[in-house]
């Protein structure tokens, strides 16, 4: 048994120390980004869209195709997130909202749909060995990111779900930096639903 740990820890030290200048980048802007945006701070995004860049490539290299695809929709919504969340501040509306029922039903449906079509994709067209668990993933993410960008409460529990799902699938791939990444990014989630939860409530009184 201690033969095996020390192996394990090994190999784990070994894995760290191939852990690319790139990934060690996407991955301090990544805590940078999802802490400031749990506390609603504005510049969340600009410093997303340098780990979104990054992390391009690492997925890309890695053969997350779904994942690398992913962080150019990021780029694309965290240009527009910026945008949204200046002017909302500018217009004093309301920061916080929440889904309805009918809007839940619509997410659930949009996200099997999507994780469905992004499955088939990358099993018929990359050369991917995990391309279900990629597509959900990469599914989850994309309505998070959406209900991110219009300051929806319930965008926090997608992402604690997903980080869960993240973390043996990064391991998988030897990405172990980016799979202790994802369990810090659990933490911070969890902080950031509680902290909307609070300012929701307040406002909603």
């Amino acid at each position: 048994m201690q033969v095996l740990a020390m192996s394990i820890g090994q190999h784990t030290a070994d894995e760290f120390n191939q852990t690319t200048p790139l990934e060690w980048v996407g991955a301090l802007t990544c805590i940078a980004c999802v802490y400031l945006a749990a506390i609603q701070n504005i510049w969340n995004w600009p410093i997303a869209i340098i780990s979104v860049i990054a992390y391009t490539i690492v997925f890309y290299k890695s053969m997350l195709y779904g994942d690398a695809g992913l962080q150019v929709y990021f780029l694309g919504t965290s240009i527009y997130g910026w945008y949204f969340w200046i002017k909302k501040k500018e217009r004093h509306e309301k920061p916080v909202t929440s889904l309805s029922t009918k809007e839940y039903l619509l997410v659930f449906i949009a996200t099997a749909v999507l994780s469905l079509l992004l499955g088939l994709f990358l099993k018929h067209f990359t050369p991917t060995n995990v391309p279900y668990i990629d597509g959900f993933c990469t599914a989850v993410s994309f309505i998070a990111q959406i209900l991110m960008t219009r300051k929806v409460l319930q965008n926090w529990a997608l992402w604690i779900f997903v980080d869960i799902c993240y973390v043996p699938l990064y391991i998988y791939k030897n990405l172990y930096v980016t799979a202790i990444l994802y369990i810090v990014l659990l933490v911070l989630a969890w902080l950031g639903h509680v902290d909307w939860q609070k300012e929701y409530r307040k406002s909603a009184a």
